[in-house]
């Protein structure tokens, strides 16, 4: 069995999520910065860490199992499962340049 490249397997899951989409911000949640931690054990079993915009996010119901739809199809992947953190608390400082270039932050 060839070892697992887990640093090849996170781009892939990192470009899975850059589908997702909060729908009242024209930025993927990775660039948002909302996906705080991916772990990947050797059995490609993923675990993610994200937070939302805030606890009132109208995709909060939805907008995990997304992620963890969208990671679990990731060729490889053996099972996805995304937690909601609420520390830190996510604020704009956040967000990559890129979004924060999307957003006109900068």
């Amino acid at each position: 069995m060839e070892k697992l490249n887990k640093q090849e397997l996170e781009e892939k899951i990192i470009q899975a999520i850059k589908t997702c989409y909060d729908p009242e911000i024209p930025v993927d949640i990775f660039e948002l910065g909302l996906i705080y931690e991916i772990r990947i054990d050797n059995d490609a079993n993923v675990k993610i860490n994200m937070t939302l915009t805030s606890p009132m996010c109208p995709v909060a119901g939805t907008l995990p199992p997304e992620v963890q739809r969208k990671v679990a199809s990731v060729p490889v992947v053996k099972s996805a499962k995304v937690d909601i953190v609420w520390n830190p608390p996510w604020d704009k400082e956040m967000m990559s340049e890129v979004a924060k270039v999307e957003l006109g932050f900068l």
